[in-house]
């Protein structure tokens, strides 16, 4: 049985890595043609333009590991049906339960592979590329707002800990490569929502634990009883070269706001979710990004389970290429599918739990109604 596993996965295994290089060398293509316009602004380049499209295929290797996972395995389960390898294992007393687990340790290999693309080297790619390109047209990150980005914090007592005492809106116009903070504008209310203190800087830089240093501050604090005695001060200004502000907020929670949702790890997802919550915010579209997360490496299990009934069909000519037709139109209903239930489910507010895992649900539905129907048959 040893000998059979490390046969068949052999044959799984190189298919699939072929399918997924050449799906990686198309969306690499269609990427460079895209990028070409762009080429010429600023010092952006051709070799720059490479080294950007580069950065981004770790991000498609996540998303089209299950697809190259189904063909890949339809293609080779169909090669060893084409040449009888797979009767003759049949007639050796292999049932569909033991095919089924030796697809399924295959399968831990692509699920553990597809979580780490998802998970850590996915995420760090493309926030490398987007950096890279934006070094190199000489740009910086902004928002498509005129006033800049927006964020929301809050204050409390002792720093970042303690009991909340306010909150806190930040503007900021731009956003450098390097986690720099153009023309930053700060606004401090009180727990009645009284406006306590607006505060201006020139930039911020990330000094790490959680503090923002800013450079040329304009501090302008609103007396509490400006507009209760006639003859109190109702402002007090300062200027300070730098001042050293505690926040919640951190270069990777701002950049979030710039990132894809589906590129992102599911520990940044869990944070910025936890964020949010804390601020009152919408959550959903996130936390429907972070279930996915979850729930997307194990839709290699069922695009194999869905992979085996191929092994059973016979067609008289041009079989394993009908196969493979239709193991490409399931993966793109599938990629379809999973899309669409995201959008549902922020439109209808389901729970994100569900929104994530009906579509797997229903394609393993369907996986198992065909083997039982090749069993039957």
């Amino acid at each position: 049985m040893k000998t059979l596993q490390r046969y068949v996965s052999s044959q799984i295994i190189g298919s699939v890595l072929f399918v997924l290089a050449a799906f990686l060398a198309l969306f690499a293509f269609f990427d460079l043609i895209g990028e070409l316009p762009s080429v010429g602004r600023g010092g952006y380049r051709l070799q720059h333009a490479f080294v950007y499209v580069l950065l981004g295929l770790p991000g498609y290797t996540y998303e089209l590991m299950p697809i190259a996972v189904l063909i890949g395995s339809i293609y080779a389960l169909a090669q060893l049906a084409s040449r009888s390898e797979f009767t003759i294992m049949r007639v050796s007393s292999m049932s569909t339960w033991m095919a089924w687990k030796m697809l399924a340790k295959i399968g831990i290999v692509f699920a553990l592979a597809t979580a780490l693309f998802g998970e850590v080297i996915s995420p760090a790619a493309s926030a490398a590329a987007e950096k890279w390109r934006l070094r190199a047209q000489d740009s910086a990150l902004s928002q498509e707002f005129r006033t800049g980005l927006w964020a929301k914090d809050v204050i409390r007592s002792d720093g970042i800990n303690g009991e909340a005492i306010g909150t806190r809106f930040l503007n900021v116009r731009q956003m450098q490569p390097d986690g720099t903070l153009d023309d930053v504008m700060i606004y401090e209310f009180s727990p009645d929502f009284r406006l306590e203190a607006m505060r201006t800087a020139t930039s911020a830089r990330y000094l790490g634990a959680n503090t923002w240093r800013l450079q040329d501050v304009t501090d302008t604090r609103f007396a509490a009883d400006a507009f209760t005695k006639l003859d109190a001060p109702a402002l007090n200004i300062r200027k300070l070269d730098s001042f050293d502000m505690a926040s919640e907020i951190t270069p990777d929670i701002l950049s979030v706001l710039f990132a894809d949702p589906d590129r992102m790890s599911a520990y940044n997802l869990a944070a910025y979710t936890r964020h949010l919550a804390e601020n009152r915010q919408n959550t959903t579209r996130y936390e429907i990004a972070f279930w996915k997360k979850i729930v997307y490496p194990f839709a290699v299990f069922v695009m194999l389970a869905l992979a085996l009934p191929f092994a059973y069909l016979h067609f008289r000519s041009g079989g394993v290429s009908l196969k493979i037709f239709i193991g490409i139109m399931i993966g793109v209903s599938f990629q379809l599918l999973n899309g669409l239930f995201s959008t549902l489910g922020l439109l209808n507010t389901w729970p994100p739990l569900a929104t994530a895992v009906l579509p797997s649900a229903l394609f393993l539905l369907l996986a198992l109604a065909s083997l039982w129907w090749v069993e039957r048959h």
